[in-house]
């Protein structure tokens, strides 16, 4: 069961918020490449408890990470590190057909090849790894954590990340679903000018740039942080990416400091969105940034929401006011355990949480309020 928000708990035992069959369902790592992640443990990758921690265990995720965050607990509780809670977490999300912008099923580029990205960050080491543009592989948040403890590497794209998944043990599939290919096709078919690539223009130019509808171009990801039970803090952030892009296309999700980024002893930010916005200011890193100043997670992702709308000048990426005509949405934690987010545009987003008192959503906060 889910709470609406922190408000709407009531007295309910966590034992009775989620069966232990659907936990454990919710929880099942069917996988490709699984027999293959070592745990951080399996590692001798040990870490002593976090100084000065008093936070107890959380999780936090985009609003369609809502068995994301109770897996997470889970294994947390189980005794496992934030990282492997995490990945496990969004491993649910990346072999679910049924969501669109992540993983098996997601949408794919103009060609209609899935391509995928991810990013994960291990707050104790301070390492991270990533995996951009690669193609088969239905849980790139499993290689991009490979990337991190098999590699000197942090970033692996195309090709090689293929290939350095495959080397260690994962099958290429195809990931392109009927359903997926079948609006890929609607796509291609009503295309017309309404593409990534613009001819030279003058920045004033409004006509420039169709906008799209969410029915036309998907902008979804899946993020997951976590602490641990020893206070320690990681990282993910899983996507399919824009659908329809251009071959190639890397959005922000695989990025260190844009898709993802963790600090041990501050907190972690994540992003869902439009990606070249976050690249273009590395919103995830001023979140961090933003917390270690003394900000709260939700007014730090706001501070974000704020720099990509100050930022935002070219006409064909504002609506008449002059504000951004697309959205961006922020989630964060700091090292207290305090969890909170923030959207462009909203009045009705929400994040998923988990904590001892089990799952529910928390509202995002907002720059504008949609009509």
């Amino acid at each position: 069961m889910y709470y609406e928000s922190n408000t709407e708990k009531n007295s309910m035992a966590t034992s009775n918020l989620t069966s232990r069959r659907d936990f454990l369902k919710a929880g099942a790592l069917a996988g490709i490449g699984a027999s293959v992640l070592p745990s951080a443990k399996a590692l001798g990758e040990i870490y002593p408890p976090a100084k000065n921690r008093v936070a107890g265990p959380v999780a936090i995720s985009s609003a369609n990470g809502r068995r994301t965050v109770l897996k997470a607990m889970e294994v947390i509780q189980s005794g496992a590190d934030a990282i492997d809670a995490v990945v496990a977490g969004v491993n649910l999300v990346e072999e679910d057909p049924n969501d669109s912008s992540v993983g098996y099923g997601g949408l794919p580029n103009e060609e209609g090849v899935v391509q995928l990205d991810s990013c994960i960050m291990h707050g104790p080491t301070s390492r991270a790894g990533g995996v951009g543009a690669i193609e088969g592989i239905m849980y790139p948040s499993k290689v991009a954590r490979l990337v991190l403890q098999r590699s000197d590497h942090v970033l692996l794209v195309g090709k090689g990340a293929q290939k350095f998944a495959t080397m260690h043990g994962f099958e290429v599939e195809d990931l392109l679903t009927d359903h997926a290919r079948e609006r890929w096709v609607k796509w291609k078919e009503n295309l017309s000018d309404r593409d990534d690539y613009l001819p030279p223009h003058d920045p004033s130019d409004k006509n420039v740039g169709q906008n799209f509808s969410p029915e036309e171009r998907h902008m979804g990801t899946i993020h997951c942080s976590a602490i641990d039970l020893s206070g320690n803090i990681s990282g993910v952030t899983t996507t399919s990416g824009l659908s329809y892009k251009i071959p190639g296309r890397v959005g922000d999700s695989p990025i260190i400091g844009a898709g993802c980024y963790v600090d041990n002893e501050i907190g972690a930010a994540g992003s869902t969105g439009r990606g070249e916005a976050n690249l273009e200011n590395l919103c995830s890193f001023l979140i961090v940034e933003r917390m270690r100043m003394g900000d709260s997670p939700q007014d730090a992702c706001l501070f974000a929401c704020q720099r990509i709308a100050d930022h935002t000048k070219l006409a064909r990426l504002q609506d008449d006011q002059g504000r951004p005509n697309f959205n961006v949405k922020f989630y964060s934690l700091n090292a207290d355990g305090v969890v909170g987010g923030a959207e462009i545009w909203g009045g009705e987003g929400t994040f998923s949480v988990a904590d001892a008192d089990g799952g529910r959503l928390e509202p995002l906060a907002y720059l504008y309020k949609r009509a």
